[in-house]
């Protein structure tokens, strides 16, 4: 019997998808949906390709199937800190990702974690260097009824230039835990070894994409510490929040 993950990635890679509603505080269109499979119903975060602000920086287009290897990321790492998300072909809008939604309190955010919390997050600290995250804000790191710490919003990730931007610079210096290391490590092995997992990156990212996450990957798995924020440029994002 496949698990609840499982069941739940088959209803949003073959579900009917309705609208919802509409979230109106992003850059990109990004809708609220519901989507319906033999009976079950999940929601959804629903980001259509045509509905993507073109970027100077990233290629046009490019932005959901970013999301997608940002999960598939989390997944090849064993964190589960991304919630399933899928590339959808068809959609009310056409082509996009599709993202499980999560029930949140929207009011509790990095900015009000408790400090128990934010000890939580280097996990998340080390997946934003990894993706090479443009965009980590605070509003982006949601707490679930199960006190599950979920990471969304993925589109501007995997550029081979340097372009981390975050608020999440806690643990800047200190060493990295011994288990964490040993995920990199194995994750660097995937990304030499794994041709499912190197195929499945391939379908959502150019090969120099792929190349420069295998290199961020063993460069982190052999410092051994977190990185300290860049000093020639901008280290979080604006807005912050």
């Amino acid at each position: 019997m496949p698990n609840q993950n499982e069941q739940n990635n088959h209803i949003l890679a073959n579900g009917e998808i309705q609208l919802a509603g509409e979230f109106m505080w992003g850059s990109n269109y990004t809708f609220l949906v519901q989507v319906e499979l033999d009976g079950s119903t999940l929601s959804g975060v629903y980001k259509p390709t045509r509905g993507e602000r073109p970027l100077w920086d990233f290629p046009r287009a490019s932005l959901a199937h970013r999301e997608v290897a940002a999960y598939l990321v989390s997944q090849a790492l064993g964190w589960e800190l991304v919630p399933i998300t899928v590339y959808r072909h068809e959609g009310p809008a056409g082509p996009g990702s599709l993202q499980l939604f999560v029930e949140h309190d929207p009011e509790y955010h990095y900015f009000s974690f408790s400090a128990e919390d934010r000890e939580r997050l280097r996990p998340t600290v080390l997946f934003d260097y990894l993706t090479n995250n443009a965009d980590r804000k605070g509003s982006h790191l949601l707490v679930d009824e199960s006190n599950h710490i979920w990471l969304i919003d993925h589109g501007v990730c995997f550029h081979v230039e340097d372009k981390l931007r975050t608020v999440l610079w806690d643990f800047a210096g200190q060493s990295i835990p011994a288990a964490l290391t040993a995920d990199l490590v194995h994750f660097a092995r995937c990304l030499e070894q794994d041709e499912q997992l190197i195929a499945s990156l391939m379908t959502h990212l150019n090969t120099n994409e792929v190349k420069m996450l295998r290199t961020r990957t063993s460069w982190l798995a052999a410092q051994k510490t977190f990185p300290d924020p860049p000093s020639h440029r901008r280290a979080t994002p604006w807005p912050p929040i």
